[in-house]
């Protein structure tokens, strides 16, 4: 077995996956008390009550948000989601108890095995696991081989990506107008701000991305390319496209020509990408992750997806960046 496949094996172990998954919610709402401590440092001591409320409201509501949407995404798609630790390890402990009642294997091999019913391999192990006659076809058993999305399911993985990116979103936004009614008496004002950063976070960053990824996998399908190497760079490229490219205009668009008008707003503006826009892209290499049938990045989309959700909840809007809007957050209008 090559290093670079031993390690893709060392990845896709339902174990890691499912450890990592665990981990993510104190990950996260540690992420939230970080930013949550920067923005009152970063506020006057007469300001720090109101920032308390309205920081915690974006942060929190953010934050569970990202940490429900696993659920939600699955429920309205009918996608599994990832599997508990205690189904990987109840499937593990019978699947290698069943293959050593009937097969002998030496005692290395036998102690990796009983290793795997409850604990992630090191490399090494997964690499001799694989590598051996003996035991190779449990090995795939226990680690099983990405699953080369089909046509046929791109249109489900791609709603759930969409489903799922959209909770965080809405969450922020919700968490964001609740924080303002609390603190402010002219709270409407800051919602336009509000409903359309959250609208162009999820066009140009999140939604928009994960069209370009199927389009440019199904595309591929047609043409009978099934190179893993060919599919991952088509869709980066499709990406590129439709996301990056052209996800700003048609966010920008939107907000000034529908929800301008609905919100009764006759201010024309232009939301520009940033250096933060530009690496929350970061979460494209989950989609392509994903739709290539790797599973391990499966478990940081919450963290992904949330920075979408707070700058919606804060309203961001680098148009004018001399307006510090009384929803904008002092920790991140001074980092951008």
């Amino acid at each position: 077995m090559t290093p670079i496949r031993a390690i893709g094996k060392y990845l896709d172990q339902p174990l890691l996956t499912a450890k990592i998954n665990k981990v993510i919610p104190a990950v996260l709402l540690s992420g939230a008390g970080f930013v949550l401590h920067e923005n009152i440092e970063n506020t006057p001591k007469s300001e720090h009550k109101k920032t308390v409320i309205k920081s915690s409201a974006v942060l929190f509501t953010t934050a569970l948000s990202a940490l429900s949407a696993p659920k939600i995404a699955s429920a309205i798609t009918g996608r599994k989601g990832v599997k508990t630790l205690k189904q990987i390890i109840n499937y593990n402990i019978k699947t290698v108890d069943d293959f050593l009642k009937n097969n002998h294997v030496n005692s290395n091999l036998e102690k990796i095995l009983q290793k795997s019913k409850t604990k992630i391999l090191s490399l090494k192990e997964v690499n001799d696991l694989f590598s051996s006659k003996e035991t190779a076809d449990i090995a795939k058993k226990i680690i099983p081989p990405p699953d080369n999305i089909k046509a046929k399911d791109i249109f489900r993985e791609i709603g759930w990506l969409s489903v799922y990116g959209a909770v965080p979103v809405l969450g922020g936004i919700a968490g964001g107008i609740l924080g303002d009614k609390f603190t402010h008496e002219n709270w409407r004002e800051g919602v336009p701000d509000k409903i359309k950063e959250g609208t162009y976070q999820y066009l140009a960053n999140i939604f928009l991305c994960n069209i370009g990824a199927g389009a440019a996998l199904g595309a591929l399908e047609k043409l009978n390319i099934t190179s893993k190497a060919a599919r991952c760079l088509g869709m980066i490229g499709g990406i590129l496209l439709t996301g990056v490219i052209g996800g700003s205009i048609i966010a920008n668009f939107i907000g000034n020509k529908i929800l301008n008008p609905i919100m009764k707003q006759d201010k024309k503006e232009t939301r520009t990408p940033e250096l933060l826009d530009l690496t929350l892209h970061t979460d494209d290499i989950a989609t392509v992750s994903l739709l290539s049938g790797l599973k391990w990045i499966e478990p940081s989309l919450p963290l992904l997806y949330s920075i979408s959700g707070y700058r919606a909840g804060i309203g961001y809007r680098n148009d004018d960046k001399s307006n510090n809007n009384k929803s904008k957050s002092v920790f991140l209008h001074n980092k951008c």
